[in-house]
């Protein structure tokens, strides 16, 4: 059960205000999440050798239905790895990374890519980027005594999740973005709110959370609708939704907005008709799909901090071609903590690894970077990594226990600029 504190004050959407959650439990969700466990390794999960390499798997959208938070993802990690190598490395080694791709819930890639990053001896895989993905996933992960870290997985049900102490996010659970959200269309005045969201366990979880915020703050949900997201049409959905005459949809999507938005327009509940917010699952640079103008107005909400603009210059060096940064801080910080936690176990094993991840995050002598934090460690020191997607600060759970959710609005370019943040606090 996930219990959170009252909704019914609305957050001014530019400032930055701190909610109060507590998250104690999951949502519904097929993967059905077993019993809650501490985030330290259960012995039961595979013993693995430490060769002395740490080495850093990925398993991050390179095709799929978010394959446009892939390059980011990528370039954080990427990143980190420099920067820890050109630092000295780990236990006096360079890391070693292996890139593979995740693909999405429709397809078997991900299962073929963990096999590949397991035979290769992987001690730690960051990724999935989807949710629901990394539920295809996880047990084979921490069965094998390998840590699964997500740098974007935003589902309730990974808070209690049996993981073995294995599972870590640098991304908050959607208990914090879907309150803000749902916060956001309450400000905004609108009462009548609309759900059309995935089936699955991200679409179903954040739209039960911002149910909860729209509802608590005096709002009425005219429709929640969960649409297969295979599906080749989405006109009835749309049709049932204009029935109710909602003054705001919730569109919890990826990729398939780009169907799901002209079927919108199509029968008059378009962006210059209702007021349309998207999710982080959706919140792309859609400047070639749609025409100009198309999605003027239309707000998002996407977890993490302000990206810096000295973080996207390292981050465009690394790959020139990145448009959107998305995820690509919890990437990076995801790697470093890694590190830290390895050179703080002595050890690439990844359970030892895992055993000091929380440890590493909170506490201890602030530092900001993994050579700071490295001579820290090394000097005896316990230490408070604070990363570039904010204070991290594990829960027992390996959920962050602060996190920001940036709100962001569309121009007539179909592009998005953010407007504003929101802070809160989320513990177990």
């Amino acid at each position: 059960m996930i219990r959170i504190a009252p909704v019914g004050r609305v957050l001014a959407v530019a400032a930055a205000a701190s909610l109060a959650l507590t998250a104690c439990g999951g949502g519904d969700n097929a993967a059905a999440p077993a019993d809650t466990t501490s985030a330290v390794p259960s012995t039961s999960a595979a013993q693995a050798k430490g060769d002395g390499t740490l080495t850093i798997g990925t398993l991050l959208p390179q095709t799929g239905d978010l394959a446009f938070l892939g390059p980011p993802e990528f370039a954080g990690v990427d990143l980190a790895i420099e920067e820890i190598n050109a630092a000295g490395g780990v236990l006096g080694k360079p890391v070693a990374k292996i890139h593979t791709d995740s693909g999405d819930a429709k397809t078997d890639i991900a299962s073929q890519s963990v096999d590949k990053l397991l035979q290769q001896k992987a001690d730690a895989i960051v990724g999935a980027a989807s949710s629901g993905v990394s539920f295809t996933v996880i047990d084979k992960i921490v069965n094998a005594g390998v840590i699964h870290f997500s740098p974007a997985n935003t589902s309730p049900d990974f808070t209690t999740y049996n993981d073995k102490g294995l599972y870590f996010r640098t991304a908050p659970s959607d208990v914090l973005q879907g309150r803000v959200l749902g916060d956001l269309i309450i400000s905004d005045g609108s009462d009548q709110v609309a759900i059309l969201n995935r089936q699955d366990s991200y679409g179903t979880g954040l739209a039960n959370e911002v149910e909860r915020a729209v509802t608590g703050g005096g709002g009425e949900i005219t429709d929640k609708i969960a649409y297969d997201p295979g599906a080749a049409d989405f006109s009835a959905d749309v049709a049932k939704l204009k029935a109710k005459s909602p003054k705001a949809l919730a569109l919890i999507s990826f990729d398939e907005a780009k169907k799901i938005i002209p079927e919108l327009k199509k029968q008059g509940l378009g962006p210059d008709k209702i007021k349309i917010y998207f999710v982080d699952g959706n919140l792309a640079d859609y400047s070639k799909d749609f025409p100009k103008g198309t999605l003027t107005g239309v707000k998002g909400t996407q977890p993490g901090a302000e990206v810096k603009d000295d973080l996207k210059a390292k981050l465009l060096k690394v790959n020139p071609d990145l448009k959107d940064f998305n995820y690509g801080p919890e990437s990076y910080d995801a790697t470093i903590l890694l590190a830290l936690a390895a050179e703080a176990a002595k050890s690439d094993v990844g359970t030892d690894v895992a055993a000091k991840l929380v440890e590493v995050s909170k506490g201890g002598e602030k530092c900001d970077s993994f050579q700071k934090c490295a001579e820290l460690l090394k000097a005896g020191s316990d230490i408070d990594y604070d990363g570039v997607s904010g204070p991290i600060e594990f829960s027992d759970a390996g959920d962050p226990s602060e996190a920001t959710i940036g709100i962001f609005q569309y121009d007539d370019s179909n592009t998005h600029k953010n407007v504003g943040f929101q802070t809160g606090k989320v513990a177990g």
